[in-house]
């Protein structure tokens, strides 16, 4: 060290300088370089924290995963019951199709400690099946025998094979027998365990705040001991409650919440805290339902090839959606492996002049006065003058504005009638009292949409909202459900697709994409498709806010 004194001192004041600089930047490269080293020789893994804050619209009021209809209840019961595979050690299906064993883990426990066993599936799915608990999963269920094997062992046997059976057993979850089944089915929504579940999911019900005038404000969650799965990351979940997204957002601006889902994109430039938005494809479309027996002009083929050519799908993405959506143009979703894109890709054609042509070779002339067409049908004049019904939803209007605009140009005339979105649940689709309408359809990860277009569920509880009726697409709906062999089953959803492509029941729109808002450090929700908004805490266990680096 004394030499290296000297030898400073001997310097020049200019060769101090340099010698400085040099000695600066060789212990920089120095720390730089065993950074490296360390970075490549370690990687960064999650580490606990003691809380996260999720913020939700809405009020909790049936916690109960067999009769749960509202976003918030659903979104409680991802958090605090655990499906049935995620239960399960295996499961096996018989050559038939018709026969399913389900064998759980052993040590199942619920959130208080009691075992969780085969009787408590049987239970839940009796429950399900019994008219007067007036579950939303019924159709789902009914016509499953569900036995008891053993204590760890289900057998559930079907009427007739149904090869997507495996996803009702994805999305089944599981009531504790030994808290309702002394309750009668009637009597199912009165109980305090729908607000005070008990749980076999990563976390568990501790406690909730309300105001004085009723509404829940927060619920507290803890990590769940008795949970089979991986203990979460996050100890603490709390959820906390608003009673519209101005509030949700002021919550995420002032640091009252970490994130919160279903972000409309046109409220994305109002965050102004520091985020990350993350973007997930969900299976979903919406599309306008065509009621053709509302107005005779409805059934003609050219007219629907010109409203179809008359919506430009690009533009609706990106100006009702920001850009946070995908076109769409079959009931079968791009992101499933049986979309048959060279079918389907004519509906996405958009052109004014192609549609206008259309319409004047099959005779339907403009009126001069009015600037809309109108053809002679025997002895009535019919004009395309068409009433849509649109939920209140801003992107919705926004879209209807659009087609509005776009189909005038071809000589159509379009009449919003813009309800609330429980009114067009509860009376217009109800009643399908409606020339068109926009609406979404949700669909499982699965292709079978017999659900929606099937002619059996044409009238309400059905989803057929066109009220489609066609032979062939029944006969292919039905064998899709029953067909094992992948190769055949995706032939005939070709074919399927074909057939509704050329009938145009609907005019096929966009599927949006689901946001989440999460601040930066925020990590752990991976997928890149959600069967449903809830879905989003399919695996909150591997959310987390903290990492550390360790040895690889």
């Amino acid at each position: 060290m004394n030499i290296l004194y000297q030898i400073y001192f001997n310097f020049t004041e200019k060769e101090r300088r340099i010698f400085l600089v040099a000695l600066f930047m060789f212990a920089v490269s120095g720390f730089l370089l065993a950074l490296s080293a360390f970075n490549v020789k370690t990687v960064e893994v999650p580490v606990k924290s003691s809380l996260y804050r999720e913020g939700i619209v809405g009020q909790p009021i049936k916690v109960n995963p067999i009769i749960a209809s509202a976003d918030a209840d659903r979104d409680l019961v991802e958090l605090l019951f655990g499906n049935l595979l995620e239960l399960s050690e295996n499961h096996k299906v018989s050559d038939d199709g018709k026969t399913w064993n389900v064998v759980l883990k052993t040590d199942l426990k619920w959130s208080d400690g009691k075992p969780l066993t085969s009787d408590d599936v049987i239970f839940t799915i009796d429950a399900i099946q019994n008219t007067e608990s007036r579950s939303p999963l019924f159709l789902t269920w009914q016509g499953v025998i569900a036995n008891r094997i053993s204590e760890l062992e289900i057998e559930f046997t079907l009427r007739t094979p149904y090869v997507f059976f495996l996803d009702n057993l994805k999305e089944f979850k599981v009531i504790p027998r030994h808290i309702f089944g002394a309750l009668p089915a009637a009597n199912l929504y009165l109980s305090d365990f729908n607000l005070e579940p008990i749980g076999s999911g990563p976390y568990r019900f501790a406690s909730f705040k309300k105001r004085k005038d009723g509404f829940i404000t927060d619920y507290y969650l803890e990590a769940n001991e008795n949970f089979s799965g991986q203990q979460p990351f996050i100890k603490n979940f709390q959820v906390k409650f608003y009673e519209n997204s101005e509030g949700l957002i002021r919550a995420f601006n002032a640091k009252r919440i970490d994130g919160f889902g279903g972000l409309n994109p046109d409220d994305a430039g109002k965050l102004t805290l520091s985020h990350q938005v993350l973007e997930k494809s969900v299976p979903q479309y919406y599309a306008v339902f065509i009621n053709k027996s509302a107005k005779p002009s409805l059934g003609f083929k050219s007219v629907l090839a010109a409203l179809n050519l008359a919506t430009d799908k690009q533009k609706l993405v990106r100006e009702a959606l920001r850009g946070k959506a995908f076109p769409v143009n079959s009931p079968i979703l791009p992101l499933m492996e049986e979309y048959s894109e060279e079918i389907t890709s004519s509906s996405l054609k958009f052109s004014v002049s192609m549609a206008s042509e259309v319409l004047s070779k099959d005779k339907w002339v403009v009126n001069e006065e009015t600037k809309f067409r109108e053809k002679n049908i025997g002895k009535q004049k019919e004009v395309l003058d068409f009433s849509i019904v649109v939920p209140n939803i801003p992107f919705l209007i926004k879209t209807v504005d659009i087609l509005k605009e776009d189909w005038g140009q071809i000589g159509v005339k379009l009449t919003p009638i813009i309800l609330d979105p429980a009114d067009v649940v509860n009376e217009v689709i109800k009643t399908r009292n409606y020339q068109m309408l926009i609406f979404g359809n949700i669909l499982n990860s699965n292709p079978d949409i017999f659900s929606f277009w099937h002619s059996s569920e044409r009238f309400y509880p059905g989803f057929n909202l066109a009220l489609y009726e066609n032979k062939k697409v029944d006969s292919l709906l039905e064998s899709i459900r029953r067909n094992t062999d992948a190769e055949s089953r995706k032939t005939e959803l070709a074919q399927l697709q074909r057939i509704i492509a050329e009938d145009s029941p609907a005019l096929f729109l966009y599927s949006p994409k689901y946001l989440y808002a999460a601040p930066k450090n925020f990590g752990g929700l991976e997928k890149e498709t959600i069967n449903t908004p809830a879905r989003r805490f399919s695996g909150v266990e591997k959310w987390y806010l903290d990492t550390k680096r360790v040895f690889k």
